[in-house]
């Protein structure tokens, strides 16, 4: 969501507040802009669109001061615009905010009854002019900034500068993540280490409730009563050298092609290669005492917890259910004595599961997460901790958290099933035989790119396209029609092949494009049939299997494109199947001229409900 950054530095505030955005931009954004002290006064630039726009303004008119705030925003209230890009400010402070004020309209209604005019449709400028009113009051920021806390209703992250105080900065956090740094004579805020990599890995980050005080030798942290507090400082493993896009055309293609180191280094945290085991760090219960699994993601993480279902209930006969986030909260369902809730989250700050786990965690729930970064929000939610190994994701389209996010949950499910008794010591090893492969078959997928990219060109001249398959490549394609729709626009939908006959089957005419997820297994005949009966209606048929599954299916009837993928266990096949689909969303993108990495209206964090 919206990316936050604070800097009560030595150098030059602008430019640093603007390569810290810049890090910043794969959350997804509309506007952006900065706020610095000039001579104890606040100075703003603000832009709509991207931060090129900005640059260009400060270009033009350059802001000066070493003391500053940063901010990218994406949309709540109010259309995208300069008038509403934060900083917002009066005289006396100016604010850069991530989240919703709920209760922001009782609030304006209340300050325009005292004479105060408003200049966007945010709530954000609320805060500003609370503070503000404070202020005139004669109280102290500090003072100020406590006496608005207990006013605000709903989830936020902000930073403030005050007018007159360039040694001092205010931040806070519910609901919102925020990230204090320690530097060397300066201080920082920021909306996660991304931000702050170049210039601080040392890192504090704010509990839920806190809110901090920050000067240039240090920071003073209190919790929502007030109370001083102590929060540990972190040297954290980010750097800012990890995410630049190399020779890759964008941020998405470059890490498709990473999926293979990266789900190599998933493995090796969990998986000894050598001894064919799968090896967990200690869990805070006994799988033969879990009655079900409640699995709670958002978005494509969703879809992961979807193929887990499948692994879970096929290897270790353990019940699941998942949700997405927020219909698990609000369907507020019974939950049974010992369950397991599972999150699954790449940012671990996703707002709509963080809500589902802490609705788990009240109907007594053990609480396990997986997610791409340690420090998150879930993370430290949670009783137990499985990490993957992504790196940071900066493409808004989910790619390689996705499929490491499907390697954790295959080695959680074995070791389920292990321990239930429903796993025996050489399947146990012919499954983490495949796992171990999978870095290498997904190495051979990535040789199709050139041929993808030609299918793409028919794809991106497609008003609609449908994704198909049965069992654990269902959710796959679901997956695919996602990122589809997410980065070219055009309407996907993804079905269990099965349920063809049962409505989709009315919308299969002339040239609409069918994805088939059909590896070899013993699903295949079924789906293979299938593809006959939408050939026969018109329809073009990119096929997705292995060589074997191709050469059944040539005999058939001969699809439009056939792409051939590696022979693997089909336990393994929902992860290898993942990658093309991915390729052909991305370059059917390529071809429409959309933003790749920043797709409309979307974001990478969606940190609101």
């Amino acid at each position: 969501m919206c990316g936050i950054i604070g800097i009560l530095g030595i150098a030059d505030a602008a430019r640093l507040l603007i390569d810290g955005l810049k890090r910043l931009e794969y959350r997804g954004y509309d506007s952006a802009g900065i706020a610095t002290l000039v001579d104890g006064r606040i100075d703003r630039r603000r832009a709509q669109g991207k931060l090129s726009n900005l640059a260009d303004v400060l270009e033009k008119s350059p802001l000066s001061g070493n003391t500053g705030i940063g901010h990218t925003r994406w949309a709540t209230h109010g259309v995208p615009s300069e008038e509403n890009a934060h900083p917002h400010a009066t005289d006396r402070v100016a604010i850069v905010h991530n989240g919703i004020i709920e209760n922001y309209q009782e609030l304006r209604d209340s300050l325009s009854g005292k004479g105060i005019t408003f200049s966007s449709q945010t709530d954000t400028e609320v805060v500003a002019h609370l503070v503000s009113d404070f202020l005139e009051q004669g109280m102290t920021p500090k003072e100020a900034v406590a006496k608005t806390m207990p006013m605000l209703e709903g989830a936020f992250g902000f930073v403030m500068v005050f007018a007159g105080y360039p040694d001092l900065m205010v931040g806070a956090r519910r609901g919102s993540p925020l990230a204090i740094g320690y530097g060397d004579g300066e201080m920082f805020f920021g909306s996660d280490a991304l931000a702050l990599a170049p210039m601080t890995r040392r890192i504090s980050y704010l509990e839920e409730g806190d809110w901090a005080v920050i000067t240039r030798t240090g920071a003073e942290v209190f919790d929502t009563a007030g109370n001083p507090v102590e929060r540990k400082v972190v040297e954290t493993a980010v750097s800012g050298a990890l995410i630049g896009k190399g020779n890759y055309r964008h941020f998405m293609l470059k890490e498709i092609y990473e999926q293979p180191a990266v789900i190599g280094d998933t493995l090796h945290s969990v998986l000894n290669p050598a001894t064919q085991t799968i090896t967990l760090p200690d869990l805070p219960f006994d799988w033969t005492d879990v009655p079900k699994i409640t699995i709670g993601a958002c978005g494509t993480a969703s879809y992961a917890g979807m193929v887990a279902k499948y692994w879970f209930e096929g290897l270790a006969r353990l019940p699941v259910e998942v949700d997405v986030g927020s219909e698990l909260r609000y369907r507020s369902p019974p939950l049974p004595k010992n369950g397991l809730a599972l999150f699954v989250s790449q940012s671990g700050e996703t707002m709509d599961t963080l809500e589902a786990l802490r609705y788990c965690k009240s109907e007594g729930q053990r609480i396990l997460s997986v997610v791409n970064v340690p420090e998150s929000t879930i993370a430290r939610a949670s009783d137990a901790v499985l990490l993957t190994q992504a790196g940071p994701e900066i493409g808004v389209a989910s790619t390689k958290a996705f499929t490491t996010q499907l390697t954790i949950l295959a080695c959680l499910a074995i070791a389920a099933a292990k321990a239930r008794g429903h796993l025996d010591r050489t399947r146990e090893a012919t499954l983490a035989a495949a796992l171990s492969e999978v870095p290498g078959r997904a190495a051979e997928v990535l040789n199709h790119d050139d041929y993808i990219r030609e299918i793409a060109q028919t794809v991106a001249e497609a008003r609609d396209v449908f994704f198909m398959g049965r069992g654990s490549a269902y959710p796959i394609a679901m997956e695919g029609a996602l990122k589809l729709k997410e980065i070219s626009y055009i309407h996907a939908e993804g079905y269990a092949a099965g349920e063809m006959k049962h409505g989709p089957l009315a919308l299969i005419e002339e040239d609409v494009p069918i994805v088939m997820i059909a590896p070899s297994g013993p699903l295949f005949e079924k789906t293979a049939s299938n593809v006959q009966e939408m050939i026969s209606r018109g329809g073009k048929v990119i096929f997705l299997s292995d060589g074997d599954g191709i050469a059944k299916m040539n005999k058939m009837a001969k699809p439009f494109a056939s792409i051939e993928l590696p022979k693997v266990d089909p336990f393994v096949a929902p992860i290898l199947y993942t990658i093309p689909v991915q390729m052909l969303a991305y370059h059917t993108a390529v071809w429409k001229g959309t933003d790749v990495d920043q797709p409309r209206n979307l974001a990478k964090a969606v940190t609101v409900e």
